[in-house]
């Protein structure tokens, strides 16, 4: 069901006489579909859905109202003017005081359309509430920046648990999971997490002490540890908040959080496996705001990038993105169909699960459970006149020979696998029992990938190689003459690791006659690389050294992940 909001807007929406109205008029049970299914508001799906533009549906807010759209950047609001309201009911009700005419005061409101927060405010503050109409996002950021919400520390919350008593027991209890200090616990976690920008968080028991890590940028950091009599209840919490059963401990289970963080919606996948000293328990984090679905945005050389766009072009074909897992292959993936997500053609996605929503493609969830595995869905797919096929991942004969059959009648296809480089690709794919001519005729190109971290801007620091570098990177001193290599010394903005956000070091094989050729004769791996790199391929390792010659990364990056 519609919350009040949406529902408002909608039928105002309906009404307005603006560009776009008949299209929408005709789609109003599409765009309560989904909102429902996806979370989002109605703001958020007809701005996607493209009917009116976000300063359109502001204004026609506005004008239902008799009020203005209230622009954060055109001046500070005045101090006096913060302190008529307080933190918790600015933050309660999602509002901001930006003016005051005398008779009444004009609030900036996160959600305006809804009259029951105005009515409690009124009767809270004794005054009359005057509706300010603000953009979504702008709104958020200005709430966080006059009323900033003191938020609790993790090293706070392990403090106050260390007097929380729990039964010696180790056994799963909801009463106890349920209780507040736990709940808490738990929320300031995955807050934090959120906030890091952490890719993953771990929730590990072991004998006499119970860690909890994250992932940032690709590297594990640890948590203050709580004690470690907390790792059944704050296990058994993350159980129940994702819909799992806490009573079974003997097998691994598989769920999803759904949650809001500054009005954003973030996604969390959740994994527990059974070990000796009780379930460790993985949650991926998915949080749109963080990923840039851009090619562009990649961090991939503007050689490769051209070569791969000419790819992604072609009628029919396959690409595959390979490398070992966490290397930002579906990311990439995501950022070529995002690139080529036109209306005139029909993309469906079979993914293990689906990550992201993204409009306009046709996104399928595997689930072997109940027999939809990734071949049943590349057969289906080909009865549903697609132009573009993502396989999430080619993990057996069956879906290699389905994936090549779709692009040898027309279709391109786009998927992963699980080897060391681009050349390994192609024995990988024999050894599944794909014939040789068959990989010949159908691969278009391969990308090889691996994911390094960036040097933090603000504390780069330049520095002259040392021989030993030089020995890690089998480079000689002429080779490096007038280079400077860098590292971060670590600062705030890094929180002191010296690497801030990360980088795709990539290698692409295209596929041209010369290589089909010798692919069709079972050539090894190393003969196909060699002769792809007479052809221009960049390895890995070589596009390592560029990014340390450009001042991107570090040595250790590079010989860690090449």
């Amino acid at each position: 069901m519609l919350d009040i909001e949406s529902s408002a807007l909608i039928d105002l929406l309906r009404d307005y006489r603006a560009a776009g109205n008949e299209s929408l008029a005709s789609h109003i049970k599409e765009i309560e579909e989904e909102c429902e299914s996806s979370g989002k508001t109605a703001f958020e799906v007809i701005e996607n859905f493209g009917f009116f533009t976000r300063q359109e549906m502001l204004q026609a807010m506005a004008d239902n109202l008799g009020s203005y759209v209230w622009n954060p950047k055109a001046k500070d609001l005045e101090r006096e003017l913060i302190k008529i309201i307080d933190v918790d009911t600015a933050r309660t009700y999602g509002v901001i005081p930006v003016d005051d005419d005398g008779d009444s005061l004009h609030m900036a409101m996160r959600r305006p359309l809804d009259f029951q927060p105005q009515e409690s405010l009124r009767f809270i503050i004794g005054r009359n509430i005057f509706p300010v109409i603000c953009d979504p996002d702008q709104f958020e950021s200005e709430l966080d920046r006059y009323y900033p919400e003191k938020e609790d520390t993790v090293d706070d919350i392990v403090a106050e648990l260390g007097e929380f008593e729990v039964a010696e027991e180790d056994i799963p209890d909801e009463d106890k999971a349920n209780e507040m200090p736990i709940v808490k616990f738990v929320d300031v976690i995955i807050h934090q997490a959120i906030k890091d920008k952490a890719s993953d968080i771990h929730f590990e028991p072991f004998e006499k002490n119970f860690r909890i890590r994250y992932r940032v940028d690709g590297a594990l950091y640890e948590m203050p540890e709580p004690p470690r009599s907390l790792a059944t209840p704050v296990i058994s919490r993350i159980k129940i908040i994702s819909g799992l059963n806490i009573s079974e401990r003997r097998r691994p289970q598989d769920g999803r959080i759904q949650l809001k963080y500054n009005g954003r919606p973030v996604d969390l996948r959740v994994s527990c496996l059974p070990t000796s000293h009780g379930e460790s328990v993985v949650l991926r984090v998915l949080d749109r705001t963080v990923v840039n679905l851009q090619l562009d945005s990649l961090g991939i050389g503007e050689d490769v990038l051209e070569k791969l766009r000419e790819i992604i072009h072609l009628p029919n074909g396959i690409l595959l993105v390979t490398g070992p897992t966490g290397s930002g292959k579906t990311t990439t993936l995501y950022s070529a169909l995002s690139e080529i997500n036109k209306v005139e053609d029909k993309i469906l996605t079979a993914e293990d699960p689906v990550e992201y929503d993204i409009e306009g493609l046709v996104q399928c969830p595997i689930n072997d459970a109940v027999g939809m595995t990734f071949q049943k869905a590349l057969r289906a797919f080909l009865r549903q006149d697609p132009d573009r096929i993502l396989v999430g991942e080619i993990r057996d004969f069956e879906t290699a020979q389905i994936a090549i059959e779709a692009s040898l009648t027309g279709h391109f296809v786009f998927s992963t696998l699980h080897t060391n480089d681009a050349a390994s690709t192609i024995t990988r794919l024999m050894d599944m029992g794909v014939e040789p001519f068959l990989i010949a005729s159908s691969l278009a190109g391969v990308l090889g990938q691996r994911l390094i971290r960036r040097v933090c801007p603000q504390c780069k620091t330049f520095y002259t190689p040392t021989d030993e570098d030089l020995d890690r990177l089998n480079l000689e001193r002429a080779q490096v003459e007038g280079k400077q290599f860098c590292y971060g010394r670590g600062c705030e903005l890094c929180s002191n690791t010296g690497y801030k956000g990360r980088k795709a070091l990539t290698e692409l094989m295209i596929i041209n006659d010369t290589l089909r050729d010798m692919i069709a004769d079972s050539a090894p791996a190393n003969v196909l690389g060699s002769k792809a790199a007479e052809f221009g391929m960049r390895t890995l390792r070589e596009d390592g050294l560029m990014a340390i010659f450009n001042g991107e990364t570090t040595v250790d990056e590079v010989v860690r992940y090449t």
